[in-house]
Parts: C-alpha cells; structure tokens; sequence
C-alpha cells in the first residue's frame, strides 16, 4: 500500500440498505486481534509455549472520532447505541481493500471545550465475520 491521505479513510453505515459515511470524522483506527490458545504441556521443547493455529477468536475494533457534520449520520450513530442495535458497516481504505461486517457501537462519548465545537468519540466491535475484499 502506497502513501495515502487519512481523510479518505471512511467509515460507513448501513441506513437501510444504503451506506450512510460517518460524517465529521477527523481521525479513524481500525484494530484485527486474534486470541491463542496455549497448548503448551511437558512434553513441549523447552521453554517455548505452543499454540494450536486457528483455535483462538478473532475480533476487530473499530475507533474515530470528529465533529458533528452531518444530522443524518449523527442521529443513525446515536439511536444505533441506545438501541444496542448491530448493524452492518463499511470501513473503505482506498486502493487497498474494502473491510464489512456487523458491529455494535460499544462507546459514543461527546466532548466539547466552551471556547471550541463539540466532539464525539465512537467505538465498534466486530459482532461476526468481517469480509476483507482487496481494491
């Protein structure tokens, strides 16, 4: 993947059957984890654990935050949280790949100076498979 602008990095929602991008976002993280599973006994070589490939859980978390842009996109993230609905998004990282799956918004914190706007922070968990499909 070559040099590219974090701006063009997007975040979407599904908004009934169309996705809605996350207005207003300054900054966006996206994180893949796998857990292990230590299969490590007395018979294992010496002082290395042992892992069993493919055993272990795999998650994505997804993290931004930004300014209020947008009343669409703000009142679908925000009823999407105190419904404790999972819905499905996009994460588009240009000339590279396309990242979908189901998520749920774990975190939506608001924040704001008195001289400055107000900002909101947003996280997600994966909630299912997550598809990666390479541009």
């Amino acid at each position: 993947m070559v040099a590219q602008k974090g701006k063009d990095l997007l975040l979407k929602v599904d908004n009934s059957g169309t996705f809605l991008t996350v207005a207003g976002l300054r900054s966006r993280r996206i994180a893949f984890n796998a857990e292990t599973v230590d299969i490590t006994d007395a018979e294992s070589s010496g002082r290395w654990r042992e892992l069993l490939g493919g055993a272990g859980v795999q998650r994505a978390s997804l993290s931004g935050s930004g300014i209020f842009k947008d009343g669409t996109s703000d009142a679908l993230v925000r009823s999407t949280f105190f419904a404790g609905t999972i819905l499905s998004w996009q994460i588009i990282i240009p000339s590279f790949a396309t990242l979908a799956g189901a998520f749920q918004v774990t975190a939506l914190e608001y924040s704001g100076e008195h001289n400055g706007e107000i900002r909101f922070e947003i996280a997600l968990e994966s909630a299912g498979v997550v598809s990666f499909t390479a541009l």
